[in-house]
């Protein structure tokens, strides 16, 4: 059965295409910066939005408009089995992700749950083996049940805490039976609400326990993905303890975990932290942590997670920057954790986002490669720290000023004199980099 009959395959036509199916800048084959787009970018779909996704809010009932919505139980995780690998060949997309609780229901029982995943897990090796889609991570969901209400890896309740790692160790057993190349851990109720009722540093113990265990059984089954941790600062709790990158690299520090993770940020989480994505991303970078992407944005004007599909160039730029100033992203990539809004409800709407989306980080890339390869920013960054080339500025960097011979060299009363930053003129550097490239 097919799920999105009368769109064919999407093809790249150039800037010049009026074709709303087709996209203007994602050439995959097209080399930038010694590697092709296809290699740079490693586009994934995100299965929870894209194929579970409702278009239901807070205010309302479901809108979205899905062939396979008829379907029940295990035979409507069969049909959105097809209906994926169905989109995500047509996008030409790589890769995508999936929580355990996306791809097969739970049933009465842990162990009908596991034989329900089984067999969604058998029907998804199936379509790996027929196209060329692989798993770029899978993760569990550890948040929707009742049965999480005060955590997982955090939670008060010892039983729920062994149940949480039941649930990881079939996890990364799913995971090695699919090749999947990044494995993530996402905090969704790893949190509180009040201090008042919570030991956090039993609860963060706890969850660096969980961790550890889950290092140790993936070297028991040979399981050699990437481990990645998500940082998120609220919502669903009102603190979470992945906050955002700095805070998640200081628990993996203080628990001695950082060689075995590295972070996978999202754009949305980033902005709920009160940060720039690209802020996050130098965080990670300056680290040795920046691990994968979850490309997507929020809206300014609103304060939760709106998981909007990325259509922002000047963020797409800079996080690209980022990337490319990283070395590339490794074994992560670009997955779009987006989803269409809710009025846009019709399935080709599926199409136009990921479009959108796809285009846009790939004009990100084609700009970022030019500013890097024209040292735009590196002279200016170069220029603005002059003063620690040399003298006094290069005892300061080598380490060998003290406070007695920076002391001495101040008592020269030497004239001080700071240099405009240039703010609005870098940016209007970088803008036409934007619109020439």
């Amino acid at each position: 059965m097919t799920y999105f009959d009368g769109i064919e395959n999407i093809q790249f036509e150039g800037r010049g295409s009026k074709n709303p199916l087709a996209f203007k800048h994602y050439n995959p084959s097209e080399i930038i910066a010694g590697k092709t787009m296809e290699e740079h970018l490693r586009f994934a779909v995100s299965y929870w939005h894209t194929l579970t996704g409702e278009g239901t809010d807070p205010f309302g009932a479901q809108t979205n408009i899905r062939a396979w919505d008829h379907f029940s139980g295990l035979d409507l995780a069969k049909a959105r089995v097809e209906a994926a690998f169905e989109l995500i060949t047509k996008l030409n997309i790589p890769y995508f992700c999936f929580h355990d609780r996306d791809i097969a229901p739970e049933g009465a029982t842990l162990q009908e749950t596991n034989k329900n995943l089984d067999t969604i897990v058998d029907l998804i090796k199936q379509n790996m083996r027929t196209s060329s889609v692989k798993l770029l991570w899978n993760t569990q969901n550890m948040f929707s049940n009742p049965r999480f209400v005060h955590g997982a890896g955090t939670t008060c309740n010892a039983d729920v805490y062994a149940y949480s790692a039941a649930q990881v160790k079939k996890g990364l057993e799913v995971g090695k039976e699919l090749g999947a190349e990044n494995y993530v851990f996402w905090g969704g109720r790893e949190g509180y609400e009040t201090l008042l009722n919570t030991d956090m540093k039993l609860e963060l113990d706890n969850l660096a326990k969980l961790y550890w265990m889950a290092i140790d059984y993936a070297k028991e089954i040979d399981f050699d993905a990437q481990f990645l941790i998500e940082p998120k600062p609220k919502e669903p709790t009102k603190h979470q303890y992945d906050f955002d990158a700095a805070t998640t690299i200081a628990f993996l520090q203080n628990y001695g975990l950082k060689e075995h993770f590295k972070l996978n940020l999202e754009a949305n989480h980033a902005t709920l932290a009160g940060h720039t994505f690209e802020h996050e991303l130098r965080v990670a970078r300056m680290h040795g942590m920046l691990g994968s992407l979850d490309a997507n944005q929020g809206d300014l004007l609103l304060g939760w997670d709106t998981d909007e599909f990325p259509t922002d160039l000047y963020s797409t730029v800079l996080a690209m920057y980022e990337v490319l100033q990283n070395g590339g992203i490794g074994k992560g990539g670009v997955n779009f954790d987006a989803k269409v809004r809710r009025a846009s409800f019709d399935p080709e709407d599926l199409f136009y986002a990921h479009i959108a989306g796809m285009d846009c980080y790939s004009k990100g890339l084609k700009v970022a490669a030019k500013l890097l390869e024209d040292r735009v920013l590196e002279n200016i960054i170069d220029n603005r720290y002059r003063s620690f080339k040399e003298g006094i500025g290069a005892e300061i960097v080598s380490g060998k000023a003290t406070l007695r011979s920076l002391e001495q060299y101040a008592l020269q009363n030497n004239p001080i004199r700071n240099e405009s930053g240039r703010h609005e003129l870098i940016k209007s550097i970088v803008n036409e980099y934007l619109l020439s490239e």
